[in-house]
């Protein structure tokens, strides 16, 4: 990223996501839902940003690309603006992503093992498939009542 020093509303919203790397409709998003605070306009009613909505925008990215979803952005936002606050909150918010991040992993191993033993078929015929067989199983065990 370029460096941020710049004047109050020097920011086009092309410039400010060519700088984040955030699209144009993911800004304007943020902004309908007040992660991003709606900046001036210029006399032509164009959009203009400064340093603060770079910087805002590109914690709220990066939190993004870590998998936060957007109320945990936005209260890791609030902690952000008051840094004499405790960060046990943005501990616990963490800490509870992590907990959720490590179940899918969990999730996605299993179905790796699984997809892995339905790869032993003999490659013979459908009739044989050990794949189609595996399927049609677990549709019918899904379509029989408990």
């Amino acid at each position: 990223m370029a460096a941020l020093p710049m004047a109050a509303g020097d920011l086009a919203i092309g410039d400010l996501s060519r700088r984040t790397g955030v699209k144009i409709p993911t800004i304007r998003y943020y902004e309908s839902i007040g992660l991003l605070p709606e900046p001036a306009r210029s006399a032509g009613g164009q959009r203009r940003y400064g340093a603060a909505h770079l910087r805002r925008l590109a914690f709220v990215r990066h939190a993004r690309d870590l998998g936060f979803e957007i109320d945990a952005v936005r209260e890791l936002l609030a902690m952000a603006a008051d840094p004499q606050r405790g960060c046990g909150e943005a501990h616990a918010i963490t800490r509870a992503h992590l907990a959720d991040v490590e179940d899918r992993i969990a999730r996605l191993e299993a179905l790796r093992l699984e997809l892995r033993s339905l790869l032993a078929c003999a490659n013979g015929t459908v009739a044989d498939c050990r794949i189609i067989e595996a399927l049609a199983d677990d549709g019918a065990r899904e379509a029989r009542p408990h």
